[in-house]
């Protein structure tokens, strides 16, 4: 049996066809190395027909598939690095594809040099438009913008693919490997989207690594997302991780709270960073009870009165904001639909600007 020499892993949310292409991609491009590619779907959405749809694939292919509904997160990623068998990890979003020789490179990477730090390594992002004279996105400056922190920066040196790797502030995480003993982790309490950014650096460079961008990993990435995007983008929730990434890292909350409330006038966006306090220090105490109350689907600590207004969802997909609004009813309205019973417990309006 071959020892398996780098894990490659997803975390997915009802995106069956980005799992294929992105896995049968790098599967056909080491058609001739499968045996030394650990290869790992953690699927956020199961039960759902595109969750079927991938794990039925996985079984054929031959990638190991972890059904993992709760916590609904994309800090679920952590399980590629817990549940790797080789050691050296690389997680990266379902939609993402590699310039030719890459993967190959990235095996012989993972043997030598990734293996002699615990440093966080990420590549440099491609546009669309492939052009080898243009620019490429190498990391995110430490800025807010647009309900995130970070914004997509180029260093000149990137672009030159055989430049020697140098370290760099922060990155999308698109893309994103470390040698598995060495991986930092996200915080538990991380719920729905958003909040890894700049937390996973920090977390890393308080450990005394740092995060090291090598020119020759690059990639693409899939951004458009033309038939709406299935998973739930709730902008409370991503404050909520800011929050408690950088209370974990004892940082002040002063610009989370400045950023989001200039965004949203009618979000009370104090409140919920006092709200992540109180959690937070409960969580110091009694870190499984906190945890089962914010996953349980029953009885979410964090669950909200019905409000249009706070449960605006935002995804920036760098070129356009959608919103979606979700209405809960509370009691659910009975119809009699041809002699069955039709119960409407709530309903969304979605609209793009």
């Amino acid at each position: 049996m071959t020892t398996k020499k780098l894990t490659i892993g997803s975390a997915t949310y009802d995106d069956f066809e980005g799992v294929y292409f992105t896995y049968m991609s790098i599967r056909l491009a080491c058609i001739d190395r499968l045996d030394e590619l650990d290869l790992v779907i953690i699927d956020n959405n199961p039960e759902s027909a595109e969750g079927k749809a991938t794990a039925d694939f996985c079984s054929k292919a031959k990638i190991r598939y972890f059904a993992e509904p709760i916590p609904r997160s994309t800090a679920i990623r952590d399980r590629i690095f817990r549940v790797a068998e080789a050691p050296f990890c690389v997680s990266i979003d379902p939609h993402v594809l590699f310039e030719p020789a890459t993967i190959p490179r990235l095996i012989e990477f993972a043997q030598n040099e990734g293996l002699e730090t615990a440093n966080l390594f990420q590549g440099a992002m491609l546009y669309d438009y492939l052009d080898p004279e243009g620019d490429v996105s190498t990391h995110f400056e430490p800025v807010w913008r647009e309900n995130m922190y970070g914004i997509w920066g180029c260093d000149k040196r990137a672009k030159d693919k055989e430049a020697k790797p140098f370290e760099i502030p922060m990155q999308g995480l698109g893309l994103f490997g470390c040698r598995t003993d060495a991986w930092q982790g996200f915080s538990p309490l991380f719920q729905g989207f958003g909040g890894e950014e700049g937390y996973i650096h920090e977390k890393f460079r308080q450990a005394g690594n740092c995060t090291m961008l090598l020119p020759w990993l690059r990639w693409a990435h899939r951004f458009q997302r033309p038939r709406g995007n299935a998973y739930p983008l709730r902008l409370e929730e991503r404050i909520r991780n800011y929050c408690f990434g950088w209370l974990e890292l004892d940082i002040p909350l002063d610009d989370i709270i400045e950023h989001f409330s200039e965004l949203h006038k009618n979000l009370p966006v104090k409140k919920i960073a006092d709200d992540s306090k109180k959690i937070w220090m409960e969580y110091q105490t009694d870190p499984d009870s906190i945890i089962l109350k914010i996953h349980s689907p029953k009885n979410e600590m964090l669950a909200e009165k019905p409000n249009p207004k706070k449960m605006e969802i935002i995804e920036n997909d760098k070129e356009q904001t959608w919103h979606n609004t979700q209405v809960d009813l509370g009691q659910p309205i009975e119809l009699d639909v041809m002699g069955k019973k039709l119960l409407i417990s709530g309903f969304a309006l979605k609209w793009g600007n």
